[in-house]
């Protein structure tokens, strides 16, 4: 079967300078927002999907909490790898074949680490996945980008310089999906890759978790969990339980 583009380039190093500046503070923000609202138990099981190199999961873990992060990439997960402890851990794991059943109080989906599939169905079998991977009273979170704010504002064309490396950006609107080209030299070798990810709206994540079983209970549009606004927001922050 043919590597999707997802699974080349979250397994590059480049990914990960080009992205090395991810803000911690920005992640854990979030985290301390949803642990005061979400009011988890001490004991809560927790599953971080899409974990990247674990950032959260390993805040999460900090806080005391039983935590599982599964990312497709082998490069995310070995880096993941060292900070496992007794209540931490890391797998290679495709978020659409999740094994875990009525296991997790809640499963967080953080940073659009979403949207990556090509079709509908993948995305509905993805969070059936997460539905099934849950208690029943589980809870289940996800974080994406607010499209119709990053269509509105998307700047074309960027250079960025990190590393000594000149990556440039190109970015653009076409299929339904937000498309980034990432071109650059290094160590005279030329690369290419790109991202792709669903331009969902509000109406459709709607649908989709109601196709799969879930249902929508509280929208907030900032890591501050703030009120949604489908223009102005930065981001769409959904909070879920089994329907």
């Amino acid at each position: 079967m043919q590597r999707k583009w997802f699974q080349y380039w979250f397994n590059s190093p480049y990914y990960h300078i080009l992205y090395g500046n991810r803000n911690d503070q920005e992640a854990e923000l979030l985290i301390d927002n949803l642990l005061a609202h979400l009011k988890p138990k001490a004991a809560s099981k927790i599953i971080d999907i899409a974990c990247g190199r674990g950032r959260h999961s390993i805040y999460l873990n900090k806080k005391g909490y039983d935590v599982t992060g599964i990312d497709l990439s082998e490069q995310n997960i070995k880096f993941a790898q060292q900070f496992e402890q007794k209540n931490l851990h890391f797998y290679v794991h495709d978020m659409r074949k999740l094994s875990y059943i009525n296991y997790f109080d809640i499963a967080l989906n953080l940073f659009t680490s979403f949207g990556y599939f090509e079709t509908e169905k993948d995305h509905v079998n993805a969070l059936k996945a997460f539905r099934k991977s849950l208690k029943d009273d589980g809870i289940f979170v996800i974080d994406y980008f607010n499209t119709q704010k990053i269509i509105k504002n998307l700047t074309h064309q960027e250079i960025k310089t990190i590393d000594g490396i000149e990556f440039h950006l190109s970015k653009f609107v076409s299929e339904g999906k937000i498309i980034k080209h990432i071109n650059f030299e290094h160590r005279l070798k030329d690369y290419a890759f790109e991202e792709r990810v669903q331009a969902f709206l509000l109406s459709d994540f709607e649908n989709m978790l109601e196709k799969s079983g879930l249902q929508i209970i509280e929208k907030f549009g900032s890591y501050n969990l703030e009120e949604f606004d489908e223009l102005k927001s930065d981001r769409l922050i959904l909070v879920c339980k089994k329907a």
